[in-house]
């Protein structure tokens, strides 16, 4: 493993806040799948990168490839992005969060 590699690792860590489980929960619900640009109607884009990410939590680290890792900085680069974008007022129901939960990122945790 790279530095590059350890610090996307750590990062990853930083901002994925939400277990397998809870995104696992998460992604079955019929909020989850409402949110996010779907380019032929069908699964969104944060959706399928929140099964993804499920997939990399139960990774071992040693078992990383460059492709695992290609999704963590993307993953990462989405959420802070989209923090930088938070609308004021009461988050709990909205779709800005709901699209955060699928990339496995919490913001009232």
């Amino acid at each position: 493993m790279t530095e590059e590699d350890r610090a996307t690792v750590a990062e990853f860590g930083r901002v994925v806040n939400m277990t397998a489980k809870e995104l696992e929960r998460w992604l079955a619900t019929d909020e989850s799948k409402a949110v996010g640009q779907k380019s032929d109607g069908g699964e969104s884009t944060g959706h399928e990168s929140g099964r993804k990410i499920v997939d990399l939590l139960h990774a071992k680290k040693s078992s990383l490839t460059e492709p695992d890792y290609a999704h963590m900085r993307k993953v990462i680069g989405y959420i802070h992005r989209h923090l930088a974008q938070r609308p004021s007022g009461d988050v709990r129901e909205t779709r800005w969060r709901y699209s955060l939960m699928n990339w496995g990122h919490d913001p009232l945790k």
